[in-house]
C-alpha cells in the first residue's frame, strides 16, 4: 500500500531454482535470483544472485550480493559483495567492493570515479592483482 507516494512493504522478486529466463529484467524493487537468467537485469534495489543462481548479461543495481555464478558486466552504484561461493568473471564498476575468502574473481574492477584505477583480477591462476 502506498503512503504519500512511497511504497510500503515491497516485496522481493524471485527467480527459483530451475526456472531460466532468457531476456531483460527492470525493477524498482529488490531482486533474487536462484536460477538461471541470461540477459541483463536492472533494479532501482539491491540484487541477490544465490548459490544455485547464474547470471549471463549485464548486472546494473544500488547493491548486490552474489553467491553463485556471474558472466556478466556489473555496474553496482554502491557495495558489491561477492560471497565466498561466488565465482564472477567480467568487468566490475562499483563503489565499494568486498571479497569474501574463496570467491573466484576474473576480470577487470573499476572502484569511485578515479578512470584510471582499473585493477586486472584472476584468482584462477593465482596471480596478485597487478595495476593496468
Amino acid at each position: 500500500m502506498a503512503k504519500n507516494n512511497i511504497v510500503e512493504n515491497q516485496k522481493v522478486n524471485l527467480i527459483e531454482n530451475g526456472t531460466k529466463i532468457k531476456g531483460d529484467i527492470e525493477s524498482n524493487g529488490d531482486f533474487r535470483i536462484d536460477g538461471t537468467l541470461i540477459g541483463s537485469i536492472k533494479s532501482k534495489g539491491k540484487i541477490v544472485v544465490g548459490t544455485t543462481g547464474s547470471v549471463e548479461g549485464d548486472i546494473s543495481c544500488r547493491n548486490a550480493d552474489i553467491s553463485g555464478k556471474v558472466k556478466a558486466q556489473v555496474n553496482i552504484t554502491e557495495l558489491l559483495s561477492l560471497k565466498a561461493s561466488a565465482d564472477i568473471s567480467g568487468d566490475i564498476k562499483t563503489a565499494k567492493l568486498s571479497i569474501e575468502p574463496g570467491a573466484k574473481f576474473s576480470g577487470t574492477c573499476n572502484m569511485g570515479n578515479a578512470p584510471n584505477t582499473a585493477i586486472k583480477f584472476s584468482s584462477q591462476n593465482d596471480e596478485k592483482a597487478k595495476p593496468k
